[in-house]
């Protein structure tokens, strides 16, 4: 058909795809308090899951690896499913922690999480299949948008700690093609409780019976890049380990970024059954999204000196647990005083669940704040404080919680954050 000036405005420019994809929640709403920032204000920015390299630098023997492995000419390209010396050193270390079994065949390596959470979805998922994952959580959403899947959201309750259960799953089952699983999950820095996490691994076991090579396997992608990050008497929990039955339906995603502080070091992994992973290699092989060949081997050289891996955990662990649970007694304290204020427990990662339940009340001599996104505006521009709401991890719109990051978080400024919610509750009143 001849385009006319009539119908030009009609047309595309990109694919419906791209067209239609939403942008980040999370950066928008950073580079919002960031301009702030650059204007001047002082505003403490609780927002992005990274970490200040000041603050937390990534471990001294990793950094002298990574500068030793450029110097020994590590800058071409690397294999594409990892080099070998990671992938064995990968394979010990799965083993001797979890109790898993991969060989280094199984396993695949990638730059960062990212790439290989979109292998999962482009491997397992044909348009239209269907995907069911818990909200909030970490941009599902985007990755059945990017591959054409059809998502279901999966609203839970801080009843649950935000954390998905069997009888949340069961309506959908039979419909479904893959399940995405995180714990500890981001935002909401909580876990699977065994039986809880057990039971979802015997529906899917069940499941997969029922369809008996008649229909696609349902499987589970199992985000738990955080997982080394727990605290106090929080266990971590896996799908295989409860269910070994499902070796063949789980793939695992994990990296270095969150355990060692070293987000830009790009270098992920993910292990599963043969077959997927090697589909997985071959859709990232096109795509070129390897990590560097020399963090590659620099990584390979830290994870083996386990005295230092050992070390750093022994002051990494420490620093982040005081944080958060500084924030955490501060914030219960204010509960326990009548302000109108909740949190959860910290159990894991970098994230604490903080609830702001605020609309509808009016802040003295001004406005009603007659949305949540009126109190999230509140938050940054009265109490001085930057957090991300659960609307950015898919939770509904009315939503009154939201995530706390404290990967960029200096000690002397807890209280000040504390100060700065008591400061905006106090200018609350009822309508």
């Amino acid at each position: 058909m001849q385009s006319t000036p009539g119908n030009l405005a009609l047309l595309r420019n990109s694919s419906h795809m791209a067209e239609t994809l939403i942008p980040s929640e999370i950066i928008k709403l950073a580079s919002e308090v960031n301009h702030k920032i650059q204007l001047g204000e002082e505003i403490f920015n609780l927002t992005i899951g990274d970490f200040n390299p000041a603050i937390f630098p990534i471990p001294k023997e990793l950094e002298d690896a990574i500068i030793k492995a450029y110097q020994s000419g590590h800058t071409n390209y690397p294999a594409a499913n990892g080099m070998v010396e990671l992938r064995k050193i990968l394979s010990s270390s799965i083993l001797n922690k979890l109790g898993l079994d991969y060989s280094p065949d199984e396993i695949l390596v990638s730059g960062g999480a990212r790439p290989l959470i979109y292998a999962i979805y482009k491997t397992i998922l044909d348009k239209g299949d269907l995907v069911l994952f818990p909200v909030p959580s970490w941009n599902n959403n985007h990755y059945c948008h990017l591959s054409e899947a059809c998502g279901q959201a999966l609203e839970v309750s801080a009843a649950q700690n935000f954390m998905p259960t069997a009888a949340d799953i069961k309506p959908f089952i039979e419909k479904a093609t893959l399940i995405a699983l995180c714990s500890p999950q981001n935002p909401t820095g909580t876990v699977f409780a065994k039986d809880t996490l057990l039971e979802i691994c015997q529906l899917v076991k069940q499941e997969n019976i029922r369809r008996s090579g008649n229909q696609k396997p349902l499987y589970i992608m199992y985000d738990q890049i955080y997982w080394e990050l727990t605290f106090g008497d929080t266990r971590h929990y896996d799908p295989v380990s409860l269910e070994p039955a499902l070796r063949d339906y789980v793939i695992y995603v994990d990296g270095l970024s969150k355990v060692f502080a070293a987000t830009g070091v790009r270098v992920g992994w993910s292990f599963g059954p043969k077959k997927l992973i090697d589909q997985m290699r071959a859709i990232l092989s096109h795509i070129g999204a390897w990590a560097p060949k020399a963090e590659q081997m620099a990584t390979a050289s830290f994870l083996q000196n386990t005295e230092a891996v050992q070390a750093y955990l022994n002051w990494f662990k420490p620093e982040i647990h005081y944080r958060l649970s500084a924030l955490y007694d501060g914030i219960i304290k204010l509960k326990n005083d009548s302000y109108p204020i909740d949190i959860i427990n910290p159990q894991a990662a970098i994230y604490l669940t903080v609830r702001c339940p605020w609309k509808g009340k009016t802040v003295k001599g001004s406005k009603v704040l007659e949305t949540q996104q009126m109190v999230t505006a509140f938050i940054l521009d009265t109490c001085k404080i930057a957090i991300v709401p659960f609307k950015a991890f898919g939770s509904s719109d009315d939503s009154d919680w939201y995530r706390i990051s404290v990967g960029t978080l200096e000690k002397d400024h807890i209280d000040s954050i504390i100060s700065g919610f008591k400061k905006g509750m106090d200018q609350l009143e009822d309508s």
